[in-house]
Parts: structure tokens; sequence; C-alpha cells
């Protein structure tokens, strides 16, 4: 926290949008998770911090089945929510991280040497919304929307209706240290509608279409899901390696999905 020359420390949402303005040259700070040990360690430097600590942004509540979540909740409180959330947020990192990460800085989480913001596919799977502040205002838009364009955005809370059934799988390799190299969710809505979505294969998440087309035979679907996609390469894993695994957690996740019916 030393590089940030001014802290700033909203006691309110309003406050904390007012403080965030469009966001130029403000580096919001959740659970620190993240951010402080890149500014520790001098890769990233901060003109101004603001820290969502007291700004009122944390909690789970609900209406109806629409389930809404603050941006400033830790990512433990999500665990006992319904598949894929639940589960999906079970395996971000360990217990200690989960209890200080936050959900925005998860959703915000910028893809570096590995790939993170394994909050992202689960959230996808089940159309969840985002409301955020900056450059002109709150706005609300599709996560979806929302991901490629999240920089200069200040979020303020996720919503979703909780699905009928979900799932969430993962690629996990000893080697990784507990960050996820691939995760799938999949997600049946009320009204039969089926969404998947994945994170390790680009800068954010993203849904498969084409794996939602052929929904109905997992097989075809993790077949398919290659051709949304173009993996990278990084320290862990390489793009082969996901590209063959991606089919594999497809089935695997439409299966469960399948099996809830």
């Amino acid at each position: 926290m030393t590089q940030a020359t001014e802290v700033l420390v909203p006691g309110s949402a309003d406050e904390a949008v007012k403080l965030f303005g469009d966001g130029n040259d403000v580096t919001v700070i959740g659970g620190g998770t993240i951010v402080v040990p890149e500014l520790a360690n001098g890769r990233r430097s901060a003109g101004k911090a603001l820290l969502l600590t007291r700004a009122g942004l944390a909690g789970v509540s609900r209406n109806g089945s629409r389930v809404t979540i603050g941006a400033a909740t830790p990512v433990q409180e999500l665990v006992g929510l319904e598949a894929p959330v639940g589960p999906c947020a079970a395996n971000v990192a360990d217990v200690e991280v989960r209890s200080q990460g936050t959900v925005g800085g998860n959703l915000c989480a910028a893809v570096d040497e590995v790939p993170r913001g394994d909050l992202q596919s689960a959230l996808l799977a089940v159309g969840a919304t985002v409301r955020s502040a900056g450059a002109g205002g709150i706005a609300e838009q599709a996560l979806e929307d929302f991901l490629p364009e999240r920089d200069g955005r200040l979020i303020l809370d996720v919503s979703y209706d909780e699905p009928e059934a979900g799932s969430f799988v993962a690629l996990e390799r000893p080697h990784a240290h507990v960050y996820t190299a691939l995760g799938v969710s999949a997600a049946r809505a009320g009204d039969g509608t089926i969404r998947v979505a994945a994170t390790g294969l680009a800068a954010h998440g993203v849904r498969l279409p084409s794996a939602e087309a052929a929904a109905d035979d997992p097989g075809k679907a993790g077949a398919d899901a290659v051709d949304d996609v173009s993996p990278t390469d990084d320290a862990l894993a390489s793009a082969w390696y996901r590209s063959k695994t991606l089919p594999v957690l497809v089935r695997r996740a439409l299966t469960e999905l399948k099996e809830q019916a």
C-alpha cells in the first residue's frame, strides 16, 4: 500500500461510486489477495487505492429464486450455494484465500502467467447480470457483455436466477498450486435452457455455444466445444492439452446435468 498516494475508504456504496468516479488512476481493493501482492512487489502502482471493506457491498441475499451477491462478498460465502456456483467457489484456491478474496475481485482478475477468475464460468452458466459503476454512471448488463469491457468499472453486485440444475467440473493438476487450469460449468434454467461456460481458455470466462446447441448429446457437445475457443499456453497447461481435455470436461458437466433431470 505504500505505492498509493491516496487511500480512499468509503463508508457506503454511494460513497464508493462517487470516489471511484470514472475509474481513472483508481485501484480497487476488495480482499486484496491479488492486488496487494502486486503493489508490494512493485508490479503495479496505485495513484488512488479504493478500499471496499467498509462500503457495505458484501453479502448474499435472495428474493424468491433471484440471488444477489455483493461485490465485496468473500468467495467462501458462496460455497453453500447450489451448483454450479457453490462447487465452483469451493474449488477456488484454498479456504484462506477464499475467506479473503472477493467475488468482485474474482470477476475482475486479470489473466497473466496463470488463469484466474474461476467464478466467471459458473456465473456465466447461470446467466448472471452485473451492476457496475464508472464513466456514464451505474449500468446493469449481462456478465458475458461486461467481462470484455470490465476495465474502468466498479462492480457493485451480481445477480442471477437460481437454476433448476447445475454442475461444475475442473482440470486440476498437482503442480498447479491451487490454480484451476481449466474449469467448465453447466446450468439448466427453469425453462429448460442449458448454458455452458468455461474458464482457463481466454482472457476471461467464455460461453460455449456449440456445446450448448448439442447439450442433449454430451459426447457431441464436448467434441463441438473446441470450435468455440482458441486455447493458449501458460505455466499450467499447453493449448494442445487444453484442447484435448475440454471435450472431456464438457461431457462430464453435461452428463452430470442430465443425471439431475
